[in-house]
């Protein structure tokens, strides 16, 4: 057997066996990701009733099923992938890339040009194997999202977002302090260990 495929036998293994993947298949979503969030929102209080929520880098659809549920039709939910999804009750849902300054202008449109109260992105750009090269895209990609999340977020909105560890990462960290009240580093339990991945809650925007 192959390098590669004794990787992908222990992946598959562990991914059944993983508790997160058989709660997700037991309560009904589409991915395991969804507890990521839900612990998060536990832990600070994340969404509230009558919230309009952007979340971009939705696709399969975990977290939008997730804060579907939390909002019960009682707030507004916009998202956007690169990649199409299933359709979700209660979300309004848009194909395209965030990249693309076209895109964020439909999607500045699609709420009207006005202000949210939270950005949420478990978004990443396409991993090359190149280190300098792929810690170019993520600060480029970390960077256009704070500029848009200044755009379209309310004066004490909130931003949440993927990222990596890593100097970019830091350096993103710094804007982000000045942008917003507060900034606190999460790691929920169910995000898996090994991963450099964490998540970056901003409250407080200070407005532009």
């Amino acid at each position: 057997m192959s390098g590669r495929k004794r990787k992908t036998k222990r992946w598959l293994q562990e991914h059944r066996s993983d508790h997160y993947v058989r709660r997700a298949d037991a309560e009904g979503y589409r991915s395991r990701a969804a507890f990521k969030l839900e612990q998060i929102d536990r832990s600070d209080r994340l969404l509230g009733s009558g919230m309009t929520v952007v979340e971009l880098g939705a696709a399969p659809g975990g977290w939008s099923q997730y804060l579907a549920r939390r909002l019960s039709n009682k707030g507004r939910l916009i998202t956007l992938d690169l990649l199409p999804m299933q359709a979700i009750p209660g979300v309004e849902h848009l194909q395209g890339d965030f990249t693309d300054p076209s895109v964020r202008e439909l999607l500045k449109q699609k709420i009207n040009n006005v202000p949210v109260d939270l950005v949420i992105s478990d978004m990443a750009p396409n991993i090359t194997g190149i280190a300098a090269t792929d810690e170019a895209r993520r600060a480029e990609l970390w960077s256009d999202l704070l500029e848009f999340s200044r755009e379209i977020l309310t004066p004490g909105g909130s931003l949440l977002l993927k990222l990596f560890a890593g100097d970019e990462a830091q350096q993103l960290r710094q804007r982000c302090k000045q942008l917003f009240s507060k900034s606190l580093v999460r790691k929920p339990d169910a995000s898996r260990a090994r991963s450099s991945e964490y998540y970056l809650l901003n409250q407080g925007f200070r407005g532009r």
